[in-house]
C-alpha cells in the first residue's frame, strides 16, 4: 500500500520507523533484532536508508595504490523485501542520486516494482567522503528533482529506451525530503521552499522532514509550505538524543539546532544514561504535542536505539 493511502485511511496519527541496513558482514538477524521490539506498535511503513558506494585507495603488494569501490551498508532493496515478507508491513526504500547513472536507476526501480514495493523516498544524497561537494555520476542525476522526474516517467510508462512498446507503468508513491531549518546548501529559506514546491509540482506525493528538536520550527515550516501552495502531507521526522556527544555531532552533521532548554538539561547529566533519560522525555513531549496537533505520521529515526523509540511510542498508544 502507498504511504498516501495509509494516511488517507487513517483515523489518527500513524507511526513509522526508519532503519539502517546492517553493516557488511552482519546477518539479516541483526536487523530483525532491531525491528522486533518495534513491531508491537504496528507501524504503517518502514523506511530503509541507502548508502552510496565510495571509492577508496588501497595499497597493493607492489606498493602502488588501486582505486576500489566500497559499499559498507548494501542491501536496501532486498532488506525491504525481507521486511515485507517477515512482518507484512510496507517499506519505503530510499533512492539517491549519488553512485547511480540513469540506467542503473531505472534497473533499481524495475527491481523494486518486481518486488511489489509501492513507495520510494527520492533524495539527492550526501557527497562522497572524498568530495568537498556533491558530484553526480557520469550520466547520473545531479538533483533530486531530476531523479523524481525519472520515477514519474516510469509511473507513466516512459522508459529510457524510447522505442519500447506496450510498456508497463509503475505505481510508485514518491516521497521527498523537507528541511524545517533549511537545507544547508540553500541560500535562504524562501529559496529552499521554492525548490521543495518544484518537487511537489513535478509529482512528489508527500514530504518527510529532516529531524528537528523544536516543534515550532516544524509548525512554522508547514505553515510556510501551505502559504506557497504545497498541499501534500508533511510528515515530521523525529530522533532521540541519547549521548552528550550528539549535542555537537547532530548540529554539525545534519545542520540543525539543539534547543537551549534541551542543551541545559543535558548539561546537568552525569552519565549517558542520564542523557538518554532526558532525551527520551524530550522526544515524548515532542511526540505528544505533534500528535495532538494532528500530524499525519510520527516518523522515528530509530538508527541504533530502537529501545528508546519503543519506550516513547509505548506512552503514546
Amino acid at each position: 500500500m502507498k504511504v498516501t493511502e495509509h494516511i488517507q485511511q487513517a483515523k489518527g496519527t500513524l507511526i513509522s520507523f526508519e532503519i539502517l541496513p546492517p553493516m557488511k558482514g552482519k546477518g539479516i538477524h541483526s536487523l530483525y533484532d532491531h525491528l522486533d521490539p518495534l513491531m508491537e506498535f504496528k507501524p504503517s511503513f518502514i523506511n530503509v536508508t541507502y548508502h552510496r558506494s565510495e571509492h577508496v585507495f588501497k595499497k597493493t603488494v607492489l606498493n602502488t595504490f588501486e582505486k576500489v569501490v566500497v559499499r559498507k551498508r548494501p542491501g536496501t532493496e532486498s532488506i525491504c523485501a525481507a521486511i515485507m515478507n517477515r512482518y507484512n508491513v510496507d517499506t519505503v526504500p530510499h533512492l539517491i542520486c549519488g553512485g547511480f547513472d540513469i540506467n542503473e536507476t531505472e534497473d533499481a526501480l524495475i527491481n523494486l516494482n518486481y518486488l511489489g514495493i509501492d513507495n520510494v523516498l527520492v533524495l539527492r544524497g550526501d557527497a562522497a567522503k572524498n568530495e568537498s561537494s556533491f558530484e553526480a555520476e557520469p550520466e547520473g542525476h545531479r538533483y533530486a528533482i531530476d531523479l523524481l522526474k525519472q520515477v514519474v516517467n516510469m509511473n507513466n510508462g516512459i522508459y529510457l529506451e524510447e522505442d519500447l512498446k506496450n510498456t508497463s507503468k509503475t505505481k510508485f508513491c514518491i516521497g521527498v525530503a523537507g528541511y524545517p531549518e533549511k537545507h544547508f546548501e540553500a541560500p535562504n529559506m524562501d529559496s529552499d521552499l521554492n525548490y521543495l514546491k518544484a518537487k511537489v509540482d513535478a509529482g512528489a506525493d508527500y514530504i518527510v522532514t529532516q529531524m528537528f528538536f523544536d516543534n515550532e520550527k516544524y509548525f512554522n515550516f508547514v505553515k510556510r509550505c501551505r502559504d506557497i501552495g504545497i498541499g501534500v502531507p508533511i510528515i515530521p521526522g523525529l530522533k532521540p538524543v541519547y549521548t552528550r556527544k550528539q549535542l555537537n555531532l547532530l548540529p554539525k552533521t545534519f545542520h540543525i539546532d539543539i534547543p537551549t532548554a534541551l542543551e541545559l538539561e543535558m548539561s546537568k547529566c552525569q552519565t549517558d544514561a542520564d542523557v538518554e533519560q532526558v532525551g527520551t522525555e524530550w522526544l515524548l513531549h515532542q511526540s505528544r504535542e505533534l500528535k495532538k496537533a494532528g500530524v499525519p505520521v510520527l516518523h522515528y529515526y530509530t538508527l541504533g536505539r530502537p529501545g528508546v523509540v519503543a519506550n516513547v511510542v509505548k506512552e503514546l498508544v
